[in-house]
């Protein structure tokens, strides 16, 4: 297993009263193995949970509670006759909207009529099947998960499980939400700019944009990457050893080697690592956020890791023209809507894609040749070190009602210099809390590394999480 549990059969039977939804993949596993807990009695723990705190979250845009119970009798059936599917069989886990599930809607987001409903299930879906992972539904996100919050025009919108008030970040917006709220253990978003991370960063999670190809996608396309959101990161290292598989169906996958997924943590002391302060474009980071990634980089230093600055290495016109291509891809969405649809889909949205209506072809060309320049860009800043480490986002949490963290329509990815970076060249980037504002919103620290260090990227990530101070870890009970 990938996480080492501690406690006795004894010891396991008396976290039923601590709140079975707040267990670690590995304590879960344990319990099931050692026939102190069965996976109905979880589910329906995990069920109380989400009745408790999602009529104000609104994590979820699919739970079927009786699908939920019918997996976890299933599950309690194979491990009574000792032949579970794999060490996590029964272990609850949410699925972000737009990773396919066979005949269950795909609207991402939007509230356009007659969303497309998978034939098949996405490779993701199918290896936590295959791990007899108990999938909880389907959790939300903004519309076509071009925002960076959990504002919807189908679900409305979705919110902090640290204070409703503020935003779940996006667009793996629900997924964030339900990891943070303890809806179990394991949760699977999307990212193609940061949508995985910036939920981590404002909700205080432990997540991983992995490397390009590394989990196989049935929709690949360049910079989007599915991966974990948990409470730890031992709980993400869990999610990658079920999903991290080559699946046929990504034309995308690269031939990885085998990696050894674990949260044992990394010694810094012979790492090189470079940290990077100043994006080179969007917005300059808070003061607040900046003290407390400078913290964490003097814990690596001081545990003997060589920490030197790294410069800016992509630029506004970089991320200016990934911006247009990405606007004009989308406009080419909005455009092929049925008459009176496209007021169905959020105001601001098609405010933001519309410019691409003015965008011509050469410029798309020149646009998307932005991307390869970024790409290069990152690649050369990344290849002498073992790890970078920046922000995740420039700021804290904003309101959970604003679409994006700053609200004019033309420069909404003003936010993600630090993340889209490492989507675009296919490098791995984690995420592990770091600190907290002075008004307690969570901070993230990014650590990113070289393509195919996945494994050993959560290594050093599950390092910073035990070395880091009291005061930067979530305290999750304040969430009960």
């Amino acid at each position: 297993m990938t996480e080492t549990a501690n406690e006795s059969p004894q010891q396991e039977s008396t976290q039923r009263g601590r709140g079975l939804h707040d267990l670690s993949a590995a304590k879960l596993s344990s319990a099931y193995a050692a026939g102190t807990l069965t996976p109905v009695e979880v589910a329906e723990a995990v069920l109380e949970r989400i009745l408790e705190r999602e009529p104000e979250l609104n994590a979820f845009y699919r739970c079927d509670p009786q699908d939920v119970l019918r997996q976890a009798r299933d599950s309690a059936e194979r491990w009574r006759t000792g032949a579970p599917r794999s060490a996590y069989d029964g272990v609850p886990c949410t699925l972000k909207e737009n990773i396919s599930r066979a005949g269950i809607p795909k609207p991402s987001g939007t509230a356009l009529p007659n969303p497309p409903v998978p034939a098949a299930n996405a490779p993701v879906t199918d290896r936590l099947l295959e791990a007899g992972v108990v999938i909880l539904g389907s959790t939300t996100m903004p519309d076509w998960g071009m925002l960076s919050s959990g504002v919807s025009s189908l679900h409305g919108v979705s919110r902090s499980a640290w204070n409703p008030a503020w935003t779940t970040g996006g667009s793996s917006a629900g997924a964030g939400s339900a990891a943070a709220a303890g809806y179990g253990p394991l949760h699977v978003g999307t990212d193609i700019g940061g949508s995985i991370r910036l939920p981590g960063t404002w909700q205080g999670l432990a997540t991983l944009k992995p490397s390009a190809g590394l989990i196989p996608l049935d929709a690949p396309y360049t910079g989007r990457a599915a991966g974990p959101l948990a409470r730890t990161v031992a709980d993400a290292a869990v999610l990658m050893e079920l999903v991290a598989r080559p699946d046929p169906r990504d034309y995308s996958t690269r031939p990885f080697p085998p990696q050894r997924w674990s949260a044992e943590p990394a010694d810094p002391a012979p790492l090189r690592v470079a940290l990077q302060l100043d994006a080179g474009c969007g917005q300059a980071p808070d003061p607040e956020v900046l003290a407390a990634v400078q913290a964490a980089a003097a814990l690596f230093e001081q545990a003997g890791a060589v920490v030197e600055p790294l410069a800016p290495f992509i630029d506004e016109d970089m991320l200016r023209g990934l911006d247009d291509f990405w606007r004009t891809r989308s406009y080419a969405d909005l455009e092929e809507l049925a008459p009176g649809h496209r007021e169905m889909v959020l105001d601001y949205i098609v405010r933001w894609c519309s410019r691409g209506a003015d965008v011509s072809g050469s410029q798309t060309i020149r646009d998307f040749h932005s991307i390869a320049r970024m790409q290069q860009a990152t690649a050369l800043a990344v290849a002498p070190y073992d790890v970078v480490l920046s922000p995740v986002a420039p700021m804290a949490a904003f309101p959970a009602e604003q679409p994006m963290p700053v609200p004019d329509p033309e420069r909404t990815m003003a936010h993600i210099g630090f993340t889209v970076p490492y989507n675009m060249s296919g490098h791995p980037a984690a995420t592990v809390n770091c600190g907290f504002t002075s008004d307690g919103r969570p901070v993230g620290l990014q650590l990113a590394g070289a393509v195919g260090s996945d494994a050993k990227l959560l290594r050093v990530a599950a390092w910073y999480e035990a070395a880091r101070p009291e005061s930067a870890a979530p305290d999750w009970t304040a969430l009960a």
